[in-house]
Order: structure tokens, then sequence, then C-alpha cells
């Protein structure tokens, strides 16, 4: 089984039929799930599924968290989206990826990005933050330049 980080290639098209909206305030709902090493993920993903996700525990349920993002900006010649880090207290659990989707878009739970984390990352009895990158034209979680 493999996590292969990649922009889902479903999104990809959905983008040019407008079926996602990043606005911050009046935009979709995204969410992030985690998955253990059990889990098969890449490009080919196109929807949510709990398959191999980790089991509920402290403050993580089976569906993940919502992200609270950031309006998409343009800079540059590149447009690009951030989300608030996201943090899961009183777990204890391994994960090794995740998977971003969109809870409220007209393709149910439709699949946004795959995270690898590059292998497992546990947390015990503590805090499980996920991390984003500076939003930057090149570092954003998602940019199209």
């Amino acid at each position: 089984m493999a996590i292969t980080q990649a922009v889902a290639n479903s999104f990809k098209g959905q983008l040019l039929t407008g079926t996602h909206n990043f606005t911050a305030t009046t935009g979709n709902v995204f969410k992030l799930a985690l998955y253990t090493s059990a889990s098969t993920m890449s490009s080919a993903t196109t929807v949510y599924a709990n398959t191999a996700e980790v089991a509920n525990t402290g403050q993580y349920v089976t569906g993940g968290g919502v992200l609270v993002n950031i309006s998409p900006v343009v800079s540059t010649g590149v447009a690009f989206i951030d989300f608030n880090d996201l943090s899961f207290t009183g777990v204890t659990l391994t994960a090794a990826g995740a998977l971003i989707y969109n809870t409220s878009a007209t393709v149910t739970n439709a699949a946004v990005a795959v995270l690898s984390f590059g292998g497992d990352k546990t947390a015990t009895a503590g805090t499980f933050t996920i991390q984003f990158p500076a939003a930057t034209v090149t570092t954003a979680i998602l940019f199209i330049s």
C-alpha cells in the first residue's frame, strides 16, 4: 500500500467546471482526513472514503476535521490557497498521510489533494497537528502557475 502525494486529477477537471469554491466566508467546506500506511491514495483518488482511515480517538473522528481556508490570492501570475494549521487534541494515533476533500461541492466529498507524510507520524495522548506550508507562490499547499 502507498500514499503518493498529488493533486487529484478529478479536482483539476472540476476546477474548469466551477465545482470548487475556496472563498473563505462564502465558499465550500473543505475537510482533512488522516490515513494509515494501509491506505492506497494517489492522483487517481476521486472522493473521500474511510478505508484505512485513522480510527476515532480524542478529538479526531471519522471524516477528519474542517479546514479554515483563506480566500484565494493571485500574485505574480500565480493563484494559490492556504489553510490554517489543523490540530486534533487528546489523540493516540499513527498516520501516514491525509486527504483534503470538499464536502459541499456538487460532487459529494470530492478529492482535492493527497498528502503523504513520508512515513508514519504518531501522537500518544497528545496533539496531532497538520502544519501547512507558507502561503507563497512557490510553497502554498495548492497553487496554479
